[in-house]
């Protein structure tokens, strides 16, 4: 796939309650916000980029990317951002990463399209070994069709959230990667501090 025909999308809505009620996309990695380091590793995979996020809109906008906001403000989770993704994406596909696992592989994107493009899947989602390596779902590290647009506005119209029940409702490919490290998110300040280390 011609990578001009992705969009990276940065999810950076939440609500960060397990850091306290802080902004995560905002809190310093190896003296830059974790956000910005997201962008900067999924900037060469993709053609362009976006970036959801629900509170502070400037300094997220000074990233340098476009900025969206959920279309509704409860904090419905990340698929609310990947619909934010969606409904400015221009391209006919969209790659979502979150914007705390900042070691993402750097083939992530390269390795989802080619996954997709094998199986004609409409989403192609990452997987990775969990501690006792078992290969856990990577859910919001995804490629999907754009035109997926209108079944996600349906789906979290009528009450859905989770990730894998939306995923579910269509062909969807894993793409196993070996290295569990690259997916590690920081929820809390604790868990930063032990990426910083």
């Amino acid at each position: 796939m011609d990578l001009h025909s992705i969009t990276g999308l940065v999810l950076a809505g939440g609500q960060g309650t397990r850091m306290g009620g802080l902004d995560k996309g905002l809190q310093s990695y190896r003296g830059q916000p974790l956000a910005q380091h997201a962008l900067q590793r999924l900037q060469p995979q993709v053609g362009s980029l976006l970036l959801s996020a629900n509170r502070h809109l400037d300094a997220y906008a000074a990233f340098g990317v476009p900025v969206w906001p959920d279309a509704d403000s409860d904090f419905a989770g990340p698929l609310a951002g990947l619909l934010a993704g969606l409904n400015h994406c221009t391209t006919p596909y969209l790659a979502s990463v979150p914007c705390d696992a900042p070691l993402f592989p750097t083939d992530l994107v390269a390795r989802l399209a080619a996954a997709r493009s094998a199986a004609d899947a409409d989403i192609a989602m990452a997987s990775a070994p969990d501690t006792h390596g078992v290969q856990r779902t990577q859910p919001v590290f995804c490629l999907l069709r754009t035109s997926l647009q209108t079944n996600l506005a349906q789906f979290l119209a009528a009450g859905g959230r989770k990730v894998g029940l939306w995923t579910a409702l269509h062909h969807t490919v894993l793409v196993p990667f070996a290295d569990s490290a690259a997916f590690f998110n920081a929820n809390t300040l604790a868990e930063l501090h032990s990426l910083d280390q």
